[in-house]
């Protein structure tokens, strides 16, 4: 790698890290105030799992479509443009997590969200994605 592209590197790794304080000294008083509210690991990693299983643009675009109303998988499958057995296999994992449910009516199974937390958290996303 030559001089000017390792520098490059450098800057541009620079740039990318957190700032960090200068002075290592730890406030006692925020830390302490803090301490009883911070997120206990294992609600963490239950969250963590949620994130996780959020983190897949299929589902991410058929939460997208639940949020609106309830669809059935067929319709899911046509707006999503996807096979009907993979929405199921996607359908499966979310309801798995609780973040849909479902009902049948006659042969046709209808899909919503579990409830206002879950459309809360896909809108404030998709708010939050569209500041600038």
């Amino acid at each position: 790698m030559s001089k000017r592209k390792r520098q490059e590197s450098v800057e541009l790794s620079q740039r990318l890290e957190a700032p960090k304080c200068d002075d290592h000294l730890v406030h006692l008083e925020s830390v302490r105030s803090i301490q009883s509210q911070i997120l206990p690991t294992d609600k963490a990693q239950q969250m963590a799992e949620v994130f996780s299983l959020l983190a897949d643009t299929n589902r991410l675009r058929l939460i997208s479509a639940l949020a609106s109303q309830e669809l059935c998988v067929c319709d899911l499958a046509a707006v999503t443009k996807m096979t009907e057995s993979a929405i199921c296999h996607q359908l499966r994992l979310l309801k798995a997590m609780r973040l849909v449910n479902y009902r049948r009516e006659g042969r046709n199974v209808y899909y919503t969200l579990a409830d206002d937390h879950i459309v809360t958290l896909y809108t404030s996303l998709a708010e939050h994605m569209e500041e600038k």
